[in-house]
């Protein structure tokens, strides 16, 4: 038996004997024993089974590399902005260390080929921590910087760091290039510790090393939407263009106009000449590009020379990347050929490196010269030189040619007009609304130029001992100024408002008054003035240490008078004086008659920060400033409201020609409160003999109407016509009394005839004397006319037949009267051409 057969002996013979315990089958037909065949379900579930293995090792040997994070790890920006998620953001070094899998076929930049889905695996978590700062709100202290690269980075980290010592904004700092060195690490190596209170965001996406510039760009902007969202910031500040990556520049220049946020790019060496932006807040950065500048220059007659200096220094100015002003130049009549050839070459702004598009930033105005100019003519003529397009953000700067500017003149000009017209402090403080504007330059005398000025001094905050120093300030003064000043755009289109009303007013009906102003000085500035004082404006002075350098200089030796006031008399040859021509003259001069009365000072070419109060280390607030009257005292903000009240009643009364009982309704950038003069029912009613008694104005000044044309208002037309129906009456009252008229007014007209072909002089001399007669005779009427209407008040009362009694009596010698003076009337009539 073979080795199998012995080993299955035993189960064969089992096998044997359990076959003797089954039960046989019945059927006899069949054979004894047959195969058994597998059911056809085993094959079908073995057929499975097979397929199930073969798609589940397909399914391991291929499965994908995971791109992102688990589900729990990812930030969900669904949630609302208070709600701090309650899972640990840890930083993914692994996922953003490892490479992206690079495309079958890359693009031509094969560093950068990375564009698959955008993923902010760390900027959740710094978002949701500043939910404290009330970011949801539109209005709030956020002020947010960027950088897309670490040079950039290093450039902007101290000034964000020296804005959030200030503790006036909520500083943020993003980090949204392609570096992917951690923040902790780009802290570290600009030496930044924990006493920079900046609140620190990783907005760079996953995979940024790798990123496409397209896919960066999108990054860019999805961040600046996450940031608006949580944060509102009020303005973006970004390195220089040049220094930032193009994707970066961009997409923040597109997003920030798509939020409509303002974006500061700041120019190179920010660090070390624009360090003053960290003292402003986040309203005054606000109004960093919506606020406009226009700069008005008015050179007189033979100021050429002095021109030119002035436009020089207007180019070599550094404007820090910000919009250049338009220049408005109002020529002389005469142009001598150096300054036309330097016009004709001027390009303003100045084309920049990148070749775009230029439009050219300067009108010149060339007036058509006449033999005269009055004051209003004058006045007029600068005024309309600028209106704003724009009140509460544009604004002008009023230039003398005898000015030189600093190289950093802009740099003062934008901290002072931020700071104080666009703080988020200015819309409730009165001071801010009252301030007319800003002023470039220390003058040394007073508006008549007869008295010396000495600006306040006041002492330290951080010295108020009484031992120790004081020290220059800023201070408000209520005197315009007319070689340096900066104009804010509402107030001017006030000045407009009032100057159209006051121009119009008859200068008969105004008294007399004592003029402080130089004839030295513009004319407008009588009347500027006057609105100063009315409203109580007031414009910020500098206030400069005697060996400090001076944003704006006046050479006084360019000086050349105003053309309304060199004009009043012609110079000829014979008023020069011819010098000696002895040999032997000694020359004595006196030291003190040569003395200057306007110091000049040397133009500041240093940083801004040392020209501001206390080196820059204090912000001085406009209430804490000194207040001086336009005469230079100093006085309190109670004495100096109630004070600009008084004037504007009296100003009202004597030259408004208002009544006692007119109620002004004041409206914003309009004067036409303080007038009456267009509406009947408002007017005083005063003649010419009450005007005579008023008192004039103490230390105002005046317009001088000796060398002024008149204007005649509306008002006297209408009387004009008024008195000629009257004249006309009185002539027809009476036939005897009329042909008597005529006679006598027959002879006087020969007889005035005769007298101008005999003597021009006599015709002249009676001219006068008729033009005496008429002014007479139009007072009377007057008075006549207010009596009339006395007497129709009063017979309104009584009982018509008693007032028909009354007339006839009252007839009688009036009429007498009346032919006396006809004769007079209606000569002077004829001769002031009524």
């Amino acid at each position: 038996m073979s080795v199998f057969g012995r080993l299955f002996a035993d189960d064969e013979e089992l096998g044997k004997k359990d076959d003797d315990r089954k039960q046989r089958p019945t059927n006899l037909h069949l054979p004894a024993w047959s195969a058994r065949k597998p059911a056809p379900w085993r094959r079908r579930r073995v057929l499975y089974a097979c397929l199930a293995c073969l798609a589940l090792y397909l399914f391991v040997k291929n499965i994908p590399v995971p791109d992102h994070p688990p589900v729990h790890l990812r930030p969900a920006y669904g949630t609302s902005p208070g709600h701090v998620p309650t899972h640990i953001f840890k930083p993914l070094t692994e996922t953003s260390a490892q490479k992206p899998p690079r495309p079958e076929k890359p693009p031509d930049a094969e560093k950068y080929y990375y564009d698959g889905p955008i993923s902010f695996y760390k900027l959740a978590a710094s978002l949701y921590a500043i939910s404290r700062l009330r970011g949801q709100l539109q209005l709030n202290k956020n002020v947010l910087f960027a950088a897309s690269n670490l040079r950039s980075a290093s450039e902007l980290i101290p000034i964000a760091c020296e804005m959030a010592s200030w503790d006036r904004n909520d500083v943020h700092f993003a980090v949204m290039g392609r570096d992917d060195l951690d923040l902790d690490e780009i802290q570290l190596v600009n030496g930044i510790g924990d006493d920079c209170k900046v609140n620190w965001h990783d907005a760079r996406p996953d995979f940024s090393p790798w990123s496409s510039d397209f896919r960066m760009e999108v990054s860019v902007s999805a961040a600046l939407g996450h940031a608006e969202t949580f944060m509102h910031p009020q303005i973006v500040i970004t390195d220089d263009h040049s220094r930032e990556d193009a994707f970066f520049t961009n997409a923040v220049r597109a997003k920030a106009g798509e939020l409509g946020k303002s974006v500061i790019e700041l120019p190179r060496d920010a660090a070390e000449k624009m360090m003053w932006i960290a003292r402003l807040d986040s309203g005054s950065l606000a109004a960093w590009q919506t606020s406009y500048v226009d700069i008005l220059i008015h050179a007189p007659p033979r100021s050429s020379g002095s021109l030119l200096s002035l436009l020089r220094s207007i180019e070599a100015a550094d404007y820090f990347g910000h919009r250049r002003p338009h220049l408005t130049i109002e020529l002389p009549a005469r142009i001598d050929t150096p300054t036309k050839q330097y016009l004709e070459n001027l390009v303003w702004p100045p084309v920049d490196s990148s070749a775009s598009s230029h439009a050219s930033q300067v009108t010149l105005r060339h007036r058509i010269p006449r033999r005269t100019s009055t004051v209003e003519e004058a006045s007029i003529r600068l005024v309309e030189s600028f209106y704003p397009a724009r009140p509460a953000n544009s604004h002008v700067l009023v230039l003398s040619p005898q000015v030189e500017l600093s190289p950093v003149y802009f740099h003062f000009l934008m901290y002072h007009l931020l700071e104080y017209k666009y703080s988020s402090s200015a819309p409730s403080s009165t001071e801010v609304k009252n301030l007319m504007g800003l002023s470039l330059e220390l003058p040394n005398m007073h508006l008549n130029e007869s008295t010396m000025f000495y600006p306040p001094m006041i002492r330290s905050p951080s010295k108020s001992s009484e031992d120790s120093p004081k020290e220059p300030t800023p201070f408000l003064w209520q005197s315009p100024n007319s070689n340096a000043a900066l104009y804010f755009g509402d107030k001017w289109v006030e000045f407009h408002s009032f100057l159209t009303s006051r121009i119009s007013l008859d200068p008969a009906t105004i008294p007399a008054r004592t003029n402080p102003i130089s004839k030295n000085y513009p004319s407008w500035l009588e009347y500027i003035l006057e609105l100063m004082r009315a409203r109580g404006y007031t414009l910020l002075y500098p206030n400069f240490r005697p060996d400090d350098e001076s944003v704006a200089t006046v050479h006084y030796e360019l000086f050349h008078p105003p053309k309304e006031f060199s004009m009043s008399k012609p110079e000829s040859d014979s008023d020069t004086p011819v010098p000696s021509l002895d040999p032997k003259e000694t020359f004595p001069t006196d030291p003190q008659s040569h003395h200057p009365k306007h110091a000049e000072s040397t133009p500041l070419t240093a940083k801004l920060t040392s020209l501001l109060p206390n080196r820059g280390f204090v912000v001085p607030e406009l209430a804490d400033l000194p207040l001086l009257s336009h005469q230079g005292n100093e006085l309190s903000s109670n004495i100096f409201s109630s004070t600009a009240r008084s004037f504007t009643n009296e100003f009202r009364r004597q030259v408004g020609l208002c009544a006692a009982t007119f109620k002004p309704k004041v409206e914003i950038m309009k004067a036409d409160d303080l007038f009456c003069n267009d509406n009947p029912e408002t007017r005083a009613g005063r003649s010419l003999a009450d005007l005579d008694s008023d008192q004039p104005f103490a230390a105002s000044q005046p317009p001088d109407y000796n060398k002024r044309a008149p204007v005649v208002a509306d008002d006297d037309a209408i009387r004009q016509s008024e008195f000629e129906a009257h004249l006309s009456r009185q002539a027809g009252g009476k036939e005897d009394a009329g042909a008597k008229v005529g006679v006598e007014d027959g002879k006087e007209e020969r007889a005035t005839e005769t007298k101008n072909t005999a003597e021009k002089s006599s015709s002249e001399k009676d001219g006068k004397d008729t033009a005496q007669n008429g002014k007479a005779e139009f007072k009377k009427f007057l008075k006549e006319a207010e009596r009339e209407k006395g007497v129709k008040a009063k017979d309104a009362m009584v009982d018509p037949e008693a007032k028909e009694k009354s007339v006839v009596k009252d007839d009688e010698p009036e009429k007498k009267t009346e032919e006396k003076e006809i004769p007079k009337e209606k000569s002077s009539g004829r001769e002031r051409g009524w």
